[in-house]
């Protein structure tokens, strides 16, 4: 009989969501459809600007953005149902992880704000809802992120080989996967200041296969000065996001570069990218047979022949290991889902820096409840 989950997921380049139907029956992982609903233009400028470093927000900006963006979740999960012909009652449960607006877990009093409304998509759709996945780890003294490394030892890992898992997204991290532990980390930016310039200087929402970085050459000094950033210097565990690699990092560094092309910018936050994974890497996981990739980076292919050149083993799509790279969150989160319905732990210490293992989230009962 099949455990039907739907897993949702907006991630740090705030461009949409993504929700997977996903078939948890026999121990396995089923992706059963998947569908994809773009921010506009609009939407997405909201999202960037409430989410800006020390952004002087109305609280009520704040609660009409979070019942919009519920609303938003719900109306894609439908979706998704309605593409699959499934009905809401066949659903278990939905997992969403939300928006991340400003992700700050160090202590004192750590914490990490997602917004989209779980009441509004429980309300809405029918189907008990799993939201606010991180701060019950950070309770904990994690970090509360990151969180897919427990999916991804899940589905991924292999006994007989060391294998990484490689997510870039807005921002990029790691997971090593063997059979005694899977340390994860965020590496450090991704996409994130890359589709920031493309944004400035193209007013497109990121530089499509990295063509506009291939265009032009990193500068040297510049990437020394980003590379000297005391972010890299971190052990792990350690998460970050676009609060801290944001555009106001980015400005701050190319003071001292003012004449440098925006294509040689663009080539060299590429380059950033690469070089801050593949380092992270070569320290960690040295002894990776293979790096399985997902994320939108994933598609960046001057992104990716900078990143193998830099290291001894292959890169290889999630997709030749049964998960599309565009997929995977939305499954992660889905089996996150799943995990707390079964009074199960869904986060790994050895990746957010938690006490303990703990079960994650809120749930929020469906109407057949």
């Amino acid at each position: 009989m099949p455990e039907l989950y739907i897993g949702l997921m907006s991630g740090t380049s705030a461009d949409g969501i993504d929700a997977g139907l996903i078939d948890f029956s026999n121990n396995k992982v089923r992706l059963i459809e998947f569908f994809y609903q773009a921010f506009s233009p609009a939407f997405s400028t909201k999202i960037h600007t409430i989410s800006q470093v020390d952004q002087l927000i109305y609280l009520k900006d704040l609660g009409n953005l979070d019942a919009e963006f519920g609303c938003m979740l719900a109306e894609a999960s439908l979706a998704l149902l309605d593409k699959a012909n499934i009905s809401a009652s066949e659903i278990k449960a939905i997992g969403s992880h939300g928006q991340t607006v400003y992700h700050a877990p160090l202590p004192p009093h750590g914490f990490s704000l997602q917004i989209g409304d779980p009441n509004r998509i429980a309300e809405i759709t029918g189907i008990t809802t799993v939201a606010d996945f991180r701060r019950r780890d950070i309770a904990n003294g994690g970090q509360g992120a990151p969180l897919v490394p427990a999916f991804h030892q899940a589905v991924f890992a292999d006994e007989r080989e060391i294998r990484t898992v490689l997510n870039i997204g807005g921002i990029a991290n790691i997971t090593v996967l063997n059979h005694q532990s899977a340390p994860a980390f965020d590496t450090g930016p991704g996409n994130t200041l890359m589709d920031f310039w493309s944004k400035t200087h193209l007013d497109r929402a990121f530089d499509e296969n990295g063509d506009w970085a291939a265009s032009g050459l990193p500068d040297q000094a510049l990437l020394a000065e980003f590379k000297a950033d005391e972010y890299f210097q971190l052990p792990p565990p350690k998460s970050t996001g676009r609060e801290y690699f944001s555009s106001i990092w980015l400005f701050d560094k190319l003071k001292a570069f003012p004449n440098i092309p925006p294509q040689n910018v663009q080539a060299t936050l590429c380059q950033l990218t690469a070089d801050s994974i593949a380092e992270a890497i070569s320290q960690f996981a040295p002894d990776s047979a293979k790096i399985l990739v997902c994320g939108g980076g994933a598609h960046n292919r001057q992104l990716l022949s900078s990143l193998q050149a830099n290291l001894d083993c292959e890169l290889v799509s999630t997709a030749e290991f049964g998960i599309h790279p565009d997929h995977v969150e939305a499954c992660a989160f889905a089996w996150l889902a799943k995990q707390t319905m079964h009074q199960q732990p869904g986060n790994l210490c050895s990746s957010t820096g938690a006490k303990t293992p703990v079960i994650l989230g809120g749930i929020y009962p469906g109407k057949s409840i």
